[in-house]
Protein backbone atom coordinates (compact mmCIF):
# COMPACT_ATOMS: atom_id res chain seq x y z
CA UNK A 1 0.00 0.00 0.00
CA UNK A 2 1.57 3.24 -1.13
CA UNK A 3 1.55 6.61 0.54
CA UNK A 4 -1.49 8.83 0.13
CA UNK A 5 -1.47 12.57 -0.21
CA UNK A 6 -4.52 14.78 -0.29
CA UNK A 7 -6.45 17.77 0.95
CA UNK A 8 -8.62 17.56 4.06
CA UNK A 9 -12.41 17.85 3.92
CA UNK A 10 -13.61 18.24 7.50
CA UNK A 11 -16.81 16.92 9.09
CA UNK A 12 -18.01 16.65 12.69
CA UNK A 13 -19.41 13.88 14.88
CA UNK A 14 -22.14 11.38 13.99
CA UNK A 15 -22.00 11.69 10.21
CA UNK A 16 -24.55 9.04 9.31
CA UNK A 17 -24.95 6.97 6.18
CA UNK A 18 -28.01 9.03 5.13
CA UNK A 19 -25.76 12.09 5.01
CA UNK A 20 -22.97 10.25 3.20
CA UNK A 21 -25.36 9.00 0.51
CA UNK A 22 -29.01 10.09 0.77
CA UNK A 23 -31.58 7.28 0.63
CA UNK A 24 -33.12 8.67 -2.56
CA UNK A 25 -30.03 7.40 -4.46
CA UNK A 26 -30.08 3.85 -3.13
CA UNK A 27 -31.84 2.58 -6.24
CA UNK A 28 -28.43 2.26 -7.91
CA UNK A 29 -25.28 0.36 -7.06
CA UNK A 30 -23.18 2.04 -9.75
CA UNK A 31 -20.18 3.56 -7.94
CA UNK A 32 -19.86 6.52 -10.32
CA UNK A 33 -23.49 7.52 -9.79
CA UNK A 34 -23.24 7.14 -6.02
CA UNK A 35 -20.04 9.20 -6.00
CA UNK A 36 -21.82 12.13 -7.68
CA UNK A 37 -24.16 12.39 -4.68
CA UNK A 38 -21.68 11.84 -1.83
CA UNK A 39 -22.31 14.30 1.05
CA UNK A 40 -24.79 16.12 -1.19
CA UNK A 41 -27.19 17.11 1.61
CA UNK A 42 -24.38 18.82 3.54
CA UNK A 43 -22.76 20.37 0.48
CA UNK A 44 -24.48 19.98 -2.93
CA UNK A 45 -21.14 20.68 -4.69
CA UNK A 46 -19.02 18.33 -2.54
CA UNK A 47 -18.29 15.71 -5.18
CA UNK A 48 -17.37 18.40 -7.72
CA UNK A 49 -14.83 19.97 -5.33
CA UNK A 50 -12.93 16.75 -4.63
CA UNK A 51 -9.58 16.06 -6.22
CA UNK A 52 -8.72 12.39 -6.56
CA UNK A 53 -6.86 11.37 -3.43
CA UNK A 54 -8.42 13.88 -1.04
CA UNK A 55 -9.14 12.84 2.54
CA UNK A 56 -12.17 13.15 4.81
CA UNK A 57 -11.39 13.93 8.45
CA UNK A 58 -14.26 13.61 10.91
CA UNK A 59 -15.12 13.29 14.58
CA UNK A 60 -16.72 10.46 16.52
CA UNK A 61 -19.01 7.72 15.21
CA UNK A 62 -18.49 8.33 11.48
CA UNK A 63 -20.79 6.16 9.36
CA UNK A 64 -23.47 5.56 11.98
CA UNK A 65 -27.00 4.72 10.88
CA UNK A 66 -27.97 2.02 8.45
CA UNK A 67 -25.67 -0.78 7.36
CA UNK A 68 -25.70 0.13 3.67
CA UNK A 69 -22.51 -0.54 1.73
CA UNK A 70 -23.49 2.33 -0.56
CA UNK A 71 -21.89 4.81 1.87
CA UNK A 72 -18.23 3.72 1.60
CA UNK A 73 -18.74 3.01 -2.11
CA UNK A 74 -19.95 6.61 -2.64
CA UNK A 75 -17.00 8.04 -0.69
CA UNK A 76 -14.46 6.00 -2.64
CA UNK A 77 -16.16 6.68 -6.00
CA UNK A 78 -16.15 10.45 -5.54
CA UNK A 79 -12.36 10.34 -5.26
CA UNK A 80 -11.70 10.23 -1.51
CA UNK A 81 -8.67 8.04 -0.75
CA UNK A 82 -9.06 7.74 3.01
CA UNK A 83 -11.33 8.67 5.91
CA UNK A 84 -9.69 9.53 9.21
CA UNK A 85 -12.03 9.83 12.18
CA UNK A 86 -11.90 9.75 15.93
CA UNK A 87 -14.09 6.63 15.75
CA UNK A 88 -16.28 4.74 13.29
CA UNK A 89 -19.60 2.96 13.59
CA UNK A 90 -18.82 -0.76 13.65
CA UNK A 91 -20.76 -1.76 10.54
CA UNK A 92 -19.31 1.15 8.54
CA UNK A 93 -15.81 0.15 9.64
CA UNK A 94 -16.24 -3.33 8.21
CA UNK A 95 -18.09 -2.15 5.10
CA UNK A 96 -15.28 0.29 4.35
CA UNK A 97 -12.68 -2.46 4.25
CA UNK A 98 -15.04 -4.80 2.40
CA UNK A 99 -15.46 -2.20 -0.35
CA UNK A 100 -11.77 -1.24 -0.45
CA UNK A 101 -11.95 2.15 1.32
CA UNK A 102 -9.05 2.92 3.66
CA UNK A 103 -10.11 4.24 7.05
CA UNK A 104 -7.93 5.17 10.02
CA UNK A 105 -8.74 6.17 13.58
CA UNK A 106 -6.95 9.14 15.13
CA UNK A 107 -8.36 11.38 17.81
CA UNK A 108 -5.47 13.83 17.33
CA UNK A 109 -5.91 14.23 13.58
CA UNK A 110 -9.69 14.49 14.01
CA UNK A 111 -9.33 17.35 16.45
CA UNK A 112 -6.33 19.18 14.98
CA UNK A 113 -6.63 18.94 11.17
CA UNK A 114 -8.52 21.73 9.45
CA UNK A 115 -10.30 21.83 6.13
CA UNK A 116 -7.78 22.50 3.39
CA UNK A 117 -4.78 21.07 5.26
CA UNK A 118 -2.57 18.79 3.17
CA UNK A 119 -1.99 15.32 4.65
CA UNK A 120 0.43 12.57 3.73
CA UNK A 121 -0.49 9.09 4.98
CA UNK A 122 1.67 5.97 5.26
CA UNK A 123 -0.95 3.29 6.05
CA UNK A 124 1.47 0.42 6.60
CA UNK A 125 3.38 2.42 9.20
CA UNK A 126 0.34 4.08 10.74
CA UNK A 127 1.95 7.48 10.12
CA UNK A 128 -0.01 10.60 9.21
CA UNK A 129 1.81 13.85 8.46
CA UNK A 130 -0.01 17.16 8.35
CA UNK A 131 2.20 18.94 5.81
CA UNK A 132 0.38 22.25 6.36
CA UNK A 133 1.08 22.24 10.11
CA UNK A 134 4.35 20.28 9.93
CA UNK A 135 3.08 17.79 12.50
CA UNK A 136 3.32 13.98 12.54
CA UNK A 137 0.79 11.63 14.12
CA UNK A 138 0.93 7.93 14.82
CA UNK A 139 -2.05 5.61 14.51
CA UNK A 140 -2.36 1.84 14.45
CA UNK A 141 -0.99 0.37 11.22
CA UNK A 142 -3.42 -1.60 9.07
CA UNK A 143 -3.21 -5.30 10.04
CA UNK A 144 -1.73 -7.46 7.24
CA UNK A 145 -4.97 -9.36 6.53
CA UNK A 146 -6.92 -6.06 6.23
CA UNK A 147 -4.15 -4.56 4.08
CA UNK A 148 -4.46 -7.54 1.71
CA UNK A 149 -8.22 -6.89 1.37
CA UNK A 150 -7.58 -3.19 0.63
CA UNK A 151 -4.76 -3.96 -1.82
CA UNK A 152 -7.09 -6.26 -3.73
CA UNK A 153 -9.80 -3.61 -3.94
CA UNK A 154 -12.20 -5.07 -1.38
CA UNK A 155 -13.35 -8.36 0.05
CA UNK A 156 -14.97 -9.85 -3.06
CA UNK A 157 -11.93 -9.12 -5.22
CA UNK A 158 -9.70 -10.50 -2.47
CA UNK A 159 -11.64 -13.77 -2.26
CA UNK A 160 -11.73 -14.15 -6.04
CA UNK A 161 -7.97 -13.57 -6.22
CA UNK A 162 -7.38 -16.11 -3.46
CA UNK A 163 -9.44 -18.79 -5.23
CA UNK A 164 -7.75 -18.06 -8.54
CA UNK A 165 -4.37 -18.77 -6.94
CA UNK A 166 -5.71 -22.06 -5.54
CA UNK A 167 -6.56 -23.34 -9.05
Amino acid sequence: MKKIRGKVWKFGDNVDTDVIIPARYLNTTEPEELGKHCMEDLDPEFSKKISKGDIIVAGKNFGCGSSREHAPIAIKACGISCVIAESFARIFYRNAFNTGLLILESQEVASEAEEGDELEIYPEEGKIINLTKNKTYQTKPIPPFMKAILDDGGLISHILKKYKKAD
